[in-house]
């Protein structure tokens, strides 16, 4: 049977002053070594599972902001392939003219090898105008989701290839040159021209569509750049300690348990003085 040692009302009242400044300061310790005044849902249940929900909606978003990321580079990709293809008409057309004003057969020819060396170019940029496995210039479909709601954006893309440009695939390298000037042929390769000159116009169309999309997918990207920088912050706000405040407490801590030491050791001095009566 253990014996029950019996203190003195004083050295009880410090004993149990250290005890609870102990305490306080293991608290204060971890805070600082943390960082965070709630570290689990016993420090504060409502504060810590609200900042936890902040986090996991930030981390939600950040998810969406890589999905508007690819988005943005998808888009980007389709419209910087459409100014390639239309420089690429633009020599085209100088071909056709080149070849309207051509002082032979042979330079006449000529023209028509280099229209069919640039078709086939075209028709190759078109293919290559595609980012992680979306081509927009290949009529594929780009859904961008900005939310857990599901708010979304469709791109809807188109065919920017020769026949989707409605553009002939090749140039006959017939006789269509004599001296006197074919009124003919002449029409034919204005026919050329001016379906060169609408596929200019469909893909200016076509790039204002897609420009107008990726400002929506920006704007909606900054949003979400936003959102979860407030939702990192409110959580922070909710478990964070006030470093500052954690420094001055340990120093008052430790202060306060060394004077309790030290009134713990007056206070046992009753019992000594008893002591020294049998010395």
């Amino acid at each position: 049977m253990s014996t029950r040692i019996s203190l003195t009302s004083g050295m009880t009242q410090n004993l149990l002053s250290l005890q609870a400044t102990a305490k306080l300061l293991e608290t204060t310790q971890a805070r600082l070594a943390s960082g965070k005044k709630v570290n689990s849902s016993i420090d504060d249940p409502v504060a810590y599972f609200d900042a936890q929900a902040h986090y996991q909606l930030a981390q939600d978003y950040a998810a969406f902001k890589d999905g508007m990321s690819e988005a943005v580079q998808t888009i980007k990709a389709a419209t910087n392939t459409i100014d390639s293809l239309k420089d690429i008409l633009a020599q085209m057309k100088s071909t056709i003219n080149s070849a309207k004003t051509a002082g032979s057969q042979t330079e006449a020819e000529e023209a028509v090898k280099q229209y069919n060396t640039l078709i086939e170019q075209l028709e190759s940029l078109a293919g290559d105008g595609g980012y992680k496995g979306v081509n927009l210039l290949n009529a594929d479909t780009l859904n961008v989701v900005f939310n857990t709601k599901g708010d979304d954006l469709n791109v809807t893309g188109f065919t920017a290839n020769i026949a989707g440009l409605q553009l002939a695939s090749t140039m006959a390298t017939a006789n269509f040159w004599d001296a006197a000037g074919s009124i003919a042929e002449l029409t034919a390769l204005n026919s050329i021209i001016d379906s060169i000159d609408a596929a200019v116009t469909t893909l200016r169309a076509k790039a204002k569509s897609l420009s107008s999309s990726l400002g929506i997918v920006t704007t909606r990207q900054e949003f979400t750049n936003e959102m979860i920088a407030v939702l990192n912050t409110g959580g922070d706000n909710l478990t964070l300690a006030d470093m500052n405040e954690e420094g001055a407490n340990m120093l008052m801590l430790q202060t306060r348990q060394a004077m309790g030491i030290q009134s713990l050791s007056i206070a046992s001095q009753s019992a000594q003085q008893v002591l020294q009566l049998f010395g």
